[in-house]
Formats: structure tokens, C-alpha cells, sequence
């Protein structure tokens, strides 16, 4: 039987997300997560009352570190500067599209009335404020097309992070190769 320790929120967070990237929300349990983390399933009960409510905190969590990181967008000067830094971010952090998915699950198991249920869906619209902004900047400097719709350009980029590299390109390349993609196009100009 699993000793009784104490352990911080961080910890928590962090074997939450060991276990929902390898498991995925359907396969995540507290059975799980006390045995990762050394403890009994009880020392979790008296933190959540169900997986629901623990992965909500553990979003809401996750995004407001990565809301933190990317505001550093705004320190930059020029769109070529925060697109490389836009790029090279949302490459490390290549597991929020995994975490996404767990947390839609949760929302659709969240009643209406769950304050963390509003918090977590107002968080993607706070990171769309500031891509926005970034979209806007590469508008009004001429390096984006203006009559593309700013969504379908912010769902593009960051929907680069989910194209599998099947033949193990090394990761800088593939970086590199998809910002060029982005930025010229993959279609010779002759």
C-alpha cells in the first residue's frame, strides 16, 4: 500500500500530465496518479473529488504557464522576430495539442455552472488576443495577406505542430522547413 506523503501542486501537475499524454484522458485514473506519485488514492480524494475537477485545475494550470510564456511575444519588435519566436515556442510545447484534447473532454463532462469550466474557456480566447495582435502586426507590415480571414492563419500555424514527422527529420530542419513552408510557400515560382 502507497505510503502517506505529502506532495505541492506542481508535482501533481506534473505526473497529470505524464499520465494524460501516455493514457489520454479515457485511460487516466487516480489509481494511476497515486501510484506515479507514490501516494494513496485517499491523499488525492481529499484534494478532488474526481479526475474531472483535478484535470480542469491542471488546464487551467497549463495554459496559464503557456499564456506566460507566449505574452513574451510582445517584447519583440517586428513580425519576423515574433513569427521565428511564435514558431520555436509552439515546437516546445508540442504537448498542448494532446492536453487540448483531454481538456475537451472534461468541459463536455463540467455542468454549466463550474466557475473553472468558464476559466478554461476564456483562457484560448486570452492566447487568441495575442496572436491576433501578432497577425495583425504581419498585416499592417505587408508580410501576411490581407484577405486571408486571421483565424484561418492562427489555426495554420498552429496546427503545424500536429503533422507527424514520420521520417524522423531532425527537429530544427523540420522547424526550419515548415516556417519556409509557411513564409514562401512550397511551390517554385517559375
Amino acid at each position: 500500500m502507497a505510503r502517506e506523503r505529502k506532495f505541492n501542486t506542481v508535482d501533481l501537475f506534473q505526473a497529470a500530465k505524464q499520465l494524460l499524454l501516455e493514457y489520454g484522458y479515457d485511460g487516466f485514473t487516480f489509481s494511476l496518479l497515486a501510484d506515479r506519485m507514490d501516494v494513496s488514492r485517499a491523499a488525492l480524494y481529499k484534494y478532488y473529488e474526481n479526475k474531472e475537477e483535478l484535470i480542469t485545475d491542471f488546464m487551467i494550470y497549463e495554459m496559464e504557464l503557456f499564456l506566460h510564456e507566449l505574452k513574451e511575444i510582445e517584447k519583440l519588435n517586428g513580425f519576423d522576430q515574433q513569427f521565428d519566436f511564435l514558431m520555436d515556442f509552439i515546437f516546445t510545447k508540442t504537448e498542448i495539442h494532446h492536453l487540448i484534447k483531454a481538456a475537451l473532454h472534461v468541459l463536455a463532462k463540467l455542468e454549466q455552472t463550474n466557475i473553472n469550466k468558464e476559466k478554461l474557456e476564456k483562457l484560448p480566447l486570452e492566447m487568441y488576443r495575442y496572436l491576433n495582435t501578432f497577425i495583425l502586426k504581419g498585416k499592417e507590415e505587408g508580410k501576411l495577406k490581407s484577405h486571408i480571414p486571421d483565424s484561418l492563419i492562427i489555426g495554420f500555424i498552429l496546427q503545424t505542430v500536429a503533422i507527424p514527422n514520420h521520417f524522423g527529420v531532425p527537429h530544427q530542419e523540420w522547424v526550419n522547413s515548415i516556417k519556409e513552408i509557411i513564409r514562401q510557400g512550397m511551390f517554385n515560382n517559375s
